[in-house]
Protein backbone atom coordinates (compact mmCIF):
# COMPACT_ATOMS: atom_id res chain seq x y z
CA UNK A 1 0.00 0.00 0.00
CA UNK A 2 1.55 3.38 -0.83
CA UNK A 3 2.44 5.68 2.08
CA UNK A 4 0.34 9.18 1.64
CA UNK A 5 2.68 11.97 1.79
CA UNK A 6 2.96 13.68 5.11
CA UNK A 7 1.89 17.49 5.13
CA UNK A 8 4.27 19.53 7.18
CA UNK A 9 5.15 22.80 8.17
CA UNK A 10 8.23 24.20 6.58
CA UNK A 11 10.40 27.72 7.58
CA UNK A 12 11.93 28.65 4.37
CA UNK A 13 14.65 31.43 4.93
CA UNK A 14 15.69 33.19 1.74
CA UNK A 15 13.23 33.80 -0.99
CA UNK A 16 15.72 35.28 -3.27
CA UNK A 17 15.57 34.46 -7.17
CA UNK A 18 15.90 30.57 -6.46
CA UNK A 19 14.08 30.30 -3.00
CA UNK A 20 10.73 31.89 -3.84
CA UNK A 21 9.56 29.16 -7.00
CA UNK A 22 11.10 26.68 -4.62
CA UNK A 23 8.85 27.92 -2.09
CA UNK A 24 6.20 28.25 -4.41
CA UNK A 25 6.77 24.63 -5.31
CA UNK A 26 6.56 23.17 -1.81
CA UNK A 27 3.16 25.35 -1.42
CA UNK A 28 1.62 23.79 -4.42
CA UNK A 29 2.12 20.45 -3.27
CA UNK A 30 0.18 21.15 0.59
CA UNK A 31 3.27 21.99 2.50
CA UNK A 32 2.59 25.39 4.77
CA UNK A 33 5.36 27.53 4.00
CA UNK A 34 6.48 30.26 6.47
CA UNK A 35 9.31 32.25 5.30
CA UNK A 36 11.51 34.85 5.97
CA UNK A 37 13.67 37.43 3.46
CA UNK A 38 15.24 40.85 4.26
CA UNK A 39 12.84 41.86 1.42
CA UNK A 40 10.22 42.61 2.35
CA UNK A 41 8.72 42.34 -1.68
CA UNK A 42 10.18 38.97 -1.23
CA UNK A 43 7.92 37.82 1.79
CA UNK A 44 4.42 39.91 0.10
CA UNK A 45 5.32 37.91 -3.01
CA UNK A 46 5.61 34.35 -0.66
CA UNK A 47 2.14 35.38 0.89
CA UNK A 48 0.52 36.19 -2.36
CA UNK A 49 1.48 32.91 -3.35
CA UNK A 50 -0.33 31.19 -0.44
CA UNK A 51 2.84 31.07 2.26
CA UNK A 52 3.34 32.93 5.67
CA UNK A 53 5.94 35.89 5.43
CA UNK A 54 7.43 36.67 8.82
CA UNK A 55 9.83 39.17 10.20
CA UNK A 56 12.31 37.14 11.45
CA UNK A 57 13.71 33.39 11.01
CA UNK A 58 13.02 32.85 14.46
CA UNK A 59 9.14 33.44 13.90
CA UNK A 60 9.55 31.37 10.65
CA UNK A 61 10.84 28.33 12.61
CA UNK A 62 7.99 28.70 15.45
CA UNK A 63 5.51 25.13 14.64
CA UNK A 64 7.93 24.41 11.89
CA UNK A 65 9.02 20.68 11.44
CA UNK A 66 12.02 21.67 8.71
CA UNK A 67 14.02 24.42 8.26
CA UNK A 68 15.25 25.34 4.67
CA UNK A 69 17.92 27.73 3.87
CA UNK A 70 18.59 29.16 0.72
CA UNK A 71 21.12 31.82 1.33
CA UNK A 72 23.84 33.74 -0.56
CA UNK A 73 26.55 32.32 1.59
CA UNK A 74 27.63 29.31 4.62
CA UNK A 75 28.17 32.52 7.02
CA UNK A 76 24.52 33.97 6.09
CA UNK A 77 22.89 30.59 6.94
CA UNK A 78 25.34 30.87 9.89
CA UNK A 79 23.52 34.11 11.35
CA UNK A 80 20.13 32.66 10.10
CA UNK A 81 20.28 29.32 12.33
CA UNK A 82 22.19 30.47 15.60
CA UNK A 83 22.28 34.70 15.23
CA UNK A 84 20.13 36.99 17.17
CA UNK A 85 16.44 36.02 16.05
CA UNK A 86 17.53 32.67 14.70
CA UNK A 87 15.87 29.28 13.70
CA UNK A 88 17.12 27.36 16.12
CA UNK A 89 15.46 30.13 18.92
CA UNK A 90 12.28 28.20 17.82
CA UNK A 91 13.23 25.36 15.99
CA UNK A 92 11.93 21.96 18.03
CA UNK A 93 14.72 20.04 19.37
CA UNK A 94 15.90 17.17 17.14
CA UNK A 95 14.58 19.60 14.18
CA UNK A 96 15.87 19.21 10.73
CA UNK A 97 17.66 22.22 8.67
CA UNK A 98 17.77 21.72 4.86
CA UNK A 99 20.81 24.09 3.86
CA UNK A 100 20.33 24.23 0.05
CA UNK A 101 22.44 27.35 -0.39
CA UNK A 102 25.67 27.40 -1.53
CA UNK A 103 28.75 27.16 0.93
CA UNK A 104 32.30 26.55 1.30
CA UNK A 105 31.99 22.48 2.69
CA UNK A 106 34.27 23.22 5.44
CA UNK A 107 32.27 25.71 7.03
CA UNK A 108 29.28 22.77 6.93
CA UNK A 109 31.21 20.64 8.54
CA UNK A 110 31.63 22.62 11.28
CA UNK A 111 28.17 24.23 11.34
CA UNK A 112 27.05 19.90 11.56
CA UNK A 113 28.53 19.77 14.24
CA UNK A 114 27.93 22.89 15.96
CA UNK A 115 24.49 22.01 15.49
CA UNK A 116 24.34 18.49 16.63
CA UNK A 117 25.80 19.84 19.68
CA UNK A 118 22.77 21.84 20.38
CA UNK A 119 20.66 18.64 19.37
CA UNK A 120 19.86 19.54 15.71
CA UNK A 121 20.56 17.78 12.40
CA UNK A 122 21.45 19.51 9.12
CA UNK A 123 21.83 17.66 6.01
CA UNK A 124 23.30 19.98 2.78
CA UNK A 125 21.45 19.92 -0.29
CA UNK A 126 22.79 22.58 -2.49
CA UNK A 127 21.25 22.42 -6.24
CA UNK A 128 21.69 22.82 -9.75
CA UNK A 129 19.38 24.08 -12.75
CA UNK A 130 18.76 27.56 -12.51
CA UNK A 131 15.61 29.28 -11.93
CA UNK A 132 13.58 27.65 -14.79
CA UNK A 133 14.11 24.36 -13.12
CA UNK A 134 13.29 25.46 -9.99
CA UNK A 135 10.19 26.74 -11.22
CA UNK A 136 9.27 23.62 -12.57
CA UNK A 137 10.66 21.46 -10.00
CA UNK A 138 13.01 19.57 -12.02
CA UNK A 139 16.51 20.42 -10.43
CA UNK A 140 19.38 18.29 -9.78
CA UNK A 141 19.66 18.28 -5.88
CA UNK A 142 23.10 16.92 -4.06
CA UNK A 143 22.48 15.77 -0.50
CA UNK A 144 25.53 15.30 1.78
CA UNK A 145 24.46 14.19 5.53
CA UNK A 146 23.77 11.19 7.32
CA UNK A 147 21.62 8.88 5.59
CA UNK A 148 18.16 8.67 7.66
CA UNK A 149 18.47 12.27 7.98
CA UNK A 150 18.38 13.08 3.70
CA UNK A 151 15.62 10.40 3.68
CA UNK A 152 13.66 12.24 6.32
CA UNK A 153 13.79 15.05 3.93
CA UNK A 154 13.23 12.97 0.66
CA UNK A 155 9.57 13.34 0.31
CA UNK A 156 10.40 17.86 0.53
CA UNK A 157 13.59 17.15 -1.89
CA UNK A 158 11.17 16.00 -4.89
CA UNK A 159 9.20 18.23 -4.46
CA UNK A 160 11.74 20.99 -5.76
CA UNK A 161 13.86 18.15 -7.80
CA UNK A 162 13.98 15.37 -10.47
CA UNK A 163 17.14 14.11 -9.38
CA UNK A 164 18.46 13.66 -5.44
CA UNK A 165 21.54 12.38 -5.40
CA UNK A 166 22.96 11.48 -1.79
CA UNK A 167 27.01 12.59 -2.24
CA UNK A 168 28.02 11.02 1.37
CA UNK A 169 28.75 12.96 4.55
CA UNK A 170 28.31 16.50 6.17
CA UNK A 171 29.25 18.88 3.63
CA UNK A 172 29.47 16.27 0.76
CA UNK A 173 26.62 17.90 -1.48
CA UNK A 174 28.05 21.51 -1.22
CA UNK A 175 31.74 20.27 -2.20
CA UNK A 176 30.11 18.75 -5.39
CA UNK A 177 28.17 21.56 -5.85
CA UNK A 178 31.26 23.97 -6.16
CA UNK A 179 33.11 21.42 -8.31
CA UNK A 180 30.19 21.33 -10.66
CA UNK A 181 29.96 24.61 -11.00
CA UNK A 182 33.66 24.68 -11.76
CA UNK A 183 33.42 22.65 -14.69
CA UNK A 184 30.55 24.25 -15.91
CA UNK A 185 32.37 27.50 -15.60
CA UNK A 186 35.67 26.10 -17.54
CA UNK A 187 33.32 24.95 -19.80
CA UNK A 188 31.34 28.28 -20.60
CA UNK A 189 35.36 30.26 -20.65
CA UNK A 190 36.96 27.38 -23.18
CA UNK A 191 33.85 27.70 -25.29
CA UNK A 192 34.00 31.38 -25.58
CA UNK A 193 37.51 31.80 -26.36
CA UNK A 194 37.08 29.41 -28.77
CA UNK A 195 34.15 31.34 -30.37
CA UNK A 196 36.61 34.84 -29.92
CA UNK A 197 39.35 33.08 -31.36
CA UNK A 198 37.56 31.73 -34.53
CA UNK A 199 36.01 35.08 -34.80
CA UNK A 200 38.75 36.91 -35.83
CA UNK A 201 40.21 34.37 -37.99
CA UNK A 202 36.54 34.34 -39.88
CA UNK A 203 34.65 31.89 -38.78
CA UNK A 204 31.18 32.13 -38.61
CA UNK A 205 30.50 32.05 -35.12
CA UNK A 206 26.92 30.51 -35.41
CA UNK A 207 27.98 28.33 -37.52
CA UNK A 208 31.19 27.41 -35.26
CA UNK A 209 27.99 26.44 -32.19
CA UNK A 210 26.66 24.23 -34.77
CA UNK A 211 29.65 22.11 -35.15
CA UNK A 212 30.50 22.16 -31.97
CA UNK A 213 27.22 20.73 -30.62
CA UNK A 214 27.53 17.77 -32.90
CA UNK A 215 31.49 17.23 -32.03
CA UNK A 216 33.39 16.13 -29.28
CA UNK A 217 33.61 20.28 -27.83
CA UNK A 218 29.78 19.67 -26.51
CA UNK A 219 28.95 21.00 -23.37
CA UNK A 220 26.42 23.13 -21.32
CA UNK A 221 27.61 26.13 -22.51
CA UNK A 222 27.53 25.32 -26.58
CA UNK A 223 24.20 23.73 -26.23
CA UNK A 224 22.16 26.42 -23.84
CA UNK A 225 23.73 29.42 -23.72
CA UNK A 226 25.90 30.36 -26.79
CA UNK A 227 23.10 31.54 -29.43
CA UNK A 228 21.01 31.96 -26.68
CA UNK A 229 22.30 34.71 -24.26
CA UNK A 230 25.66 35.28 -25.66
CA UNK A 231 25.68 36.05 -29.21
CA UNK A 232 22.43 37.67 -29.17
CA UNK A 233 24.03 39.61 -26.13
CA UNK A 234 20.75 39.44 -23.83
CA UNK A 235 22.60 37.97 -21.37
CA UNK A 236 19.24 36.84 -19.85
CA UNK A 237 20.62 32.99 -17.82
CA UNK A 238 19.37 33.66 -14.77
CA UNK A 239 22.72 32.93 -12.45
CA UNK A 240 25.00 35.54 -11.93
CA UNK A 241 28.55 36.44 -12.63
CA UNK A 242 29.12 36.74 -9.11
CA UNK A 243 27.65 33.92 -7.54
CA UNK A 244 29.82 31.39 -10.48
CA UNK A 245 32.58 33.10 -9.49
CA UNK A 246 31.64 32.33 -5.72
CA UNK A 247 31.38 28.69 -6.30
CA UNK A 248 34.40 28.81 -8.30
CA UNK A 249 36.14 30.00 -5.45
CA UNK A 250 34.59 27.85 -3.22
CA UNK A 251 35.76 25.00 -5.24
CA UNK A 252 39.42 26.21 -5.17
CA UNK A 253 39.45 26.73 -1.42
CA UNK A 254 38.16 23.40 -1.00
CA UNK A 255 41.75 22.12 -3.04
CA UNK A 256 43.71 24.40 -0.67
CA UNK A 257 42.44 23.12 2.51
CA UNK A 258 43.07 19.39 1.29
CA UNK A 259 46.84 20.60 0.49
CA UNK A 260 46.32 19.73 -3.75
CA UNK A 261 47.61 21.74 -6.34
CA UNK A 262 45.25 21.91 -9.02
CA UNK A 263 46.47 24.84 -11.49
CA UNK A 264 43.58 24.74 -13.75
CA UNK A 265 41.29 25.24 -10.75
CA UNK A 266 43.12 27.83 -9.45
CA UNK A 267 43.27 29.71 -12.85
CA UNK A 268 39.68 29.55 -12.96
CA UNK A 269 39.01 31.12 -9.87
CA UNK A 270 41.20 34.09 -10.70
CA UNK A 271 39.55 34.62 -13.86
CA UNK A 272 36.39 34.73 -12.80
CA UNK A 273 37.05 37.10 -9.53
CA UNK A 274 38.64 39.49 -11.72
CA UNK A 275 35.32 39.05 -14.19
CA UNK A 276 32.87 39.49 -11.10
CA UNK A 277 34.94 42.86 -9.94
CA UNK A 278 35.15 44.29 -13.55
CA UNK A 279 31.68 43.55 -14.46
CA UNK A 280 29.43 44.41 -10.93
CA UNK A 281 27.13 42.50 -9.15
CA UNK A 282 24.43 43.01 -11.49
CA UNK A 283 26.08 41.08 -14.27
CA UNK A 284 24.53 37.27 -15.88
CA UNK A 285 27.04 35.17 -15.67
CA UNK A 286 27.31 34.60 -19.70
CA UNK A 287 28.64 38.41 -19.80
CA UNK A 288 32.29 36.81 -18.74
CA UNK A 289 32.28 36.65 -22.66
CA UNK A 290 32.32 40.17 -22.49
CA UNK A 291 35.49 40.34 -20.30
CA UNK A 292 37.09 37.69 -22.12
CA UNK A 293 36.35 39.82 -25.31
CA UNK A 294 38.46 42.94 -23.31
CA UNK A 295 41.21 41.09 -22.50
CA UNK A 296 41.63 39.19 -25.78
CA UNK A 297 44.91 40.99 -27.85
CA UNK A 298 43.86 43.05 -31.07
CA UNK A 299 39.73 42.51 -29.88
CA UNK A 300 37.77 45.42 -29.69
CA UNK A 301 35.62 45.73 -26.24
Amino acid sequence: MTQQPRVRTLAFIGLGQMGLPMARRLLSAGHAVRGFDVSSEARATLAQAGGVPCASAAEAASGADEVITMLPSGAIVRAALLGDNGALLSLAQGGLVVDMSSSAPTDTVALDKDLRSRGYRLIDAPVSGGVRRAIDGTLTIMAGGISDDIEDARQLLEVMGSKIFKTGGPGTGHAMKALNNYVSAAGAVAAMEAVIVGSRFGLDAETMVDILNVSTGRNNTTETKLKQFVLSETWGSGFALALMAKDVGIAAGLSRALDLETPGLASAALLWGKAAQALGQGADHTEIMRFLQSQSRGVDD
